[in-house]
């Protein structure tokens, strides 16, 4: 049996993420404590109301963070609008004005990237449903660092783009629909996952 010593989950999402990480999250919501980090491709304006829709929905604490924010356990944070979200190595949150990746601003590749470089195998990254490639390199630097990786599968996604590509490179450990990447997590939590 495999002992995880998981810090850190990180999620990024873009087309037809919203619906499905509300799934996601309420699915993981009554027993999970780790931080959560979501990156989601999201019109500016939007990410207060989104975050505040995801509170009322899960019985996780969700927030926008601020630079240099300690996370916590049981709270999610959503990035903000313009601004690349990341965390270091001692549990600060990361908050960059770097100029957009990929043209997008947050990019789910910062975030998977300063998880992999802080936390390689105390973490875990999920790409799931969205157009183009971000995060796919990214979740596949990830499971190099030993992180246990997940992409969400073709059959369920609205647009099999970022975790399609995610797959083709080998840096997903699981291909899933999202109810099953939760409580897929939700046993490597627990201790309980066999590889």
């Amino acid at each position: 049996m495999t002992k995880y010593n998981i810090d850190v989950i990180a999620v990024g999402a873009s087309t037809g993420g919203p619906l499905v990480l509300q799934k996601f999250l309420k699915e993981l919501s009554a027993d999970v404590t780790t931080p959560i980090l979501i990156v989601q491709h999201i019109s500016s304006g939007f990410t207060d109301g989104f975050a505040e829709w995801l509170s009322f929905t899960c019985s996780l604490k969700v927030k926008l963070p601020s630079d240099g924010e300690k996370i916590e356990s049981g709270t999610v944070y959503v990035a903000p609008d313009n601004f690349h979200m990341g965390v270091d190595g001692t549990g600060h949150i990361l908050l960059s004005d770097l100029p957009p990746i990929r043209n997008l601003k947050p990019a789910v590749s910062f975030l998977f990237r300063s998880v992999a470089e802080s936390y390689g195998p105390d973490s875990i990254g999920v790409l799931l449903t969205g157009m183009g490639r971000d995060g796919a390199a990214e979740l596949k630097m990830m499971r190099d660092k030993g992180a246990v990786t997940f992409a969400q599968d073709e059959e369920s996604c609205i647009v099999f783009g970022m975790p399609g590509e995610a797959v083709k490179l080998g840096g997903a450990v699981y291909v899933l629909p999202p109810e099953e990447i939760a409580l897929k997590i939700k046993e490597i939590l627990k201790g309980s996952d066999n590889f």
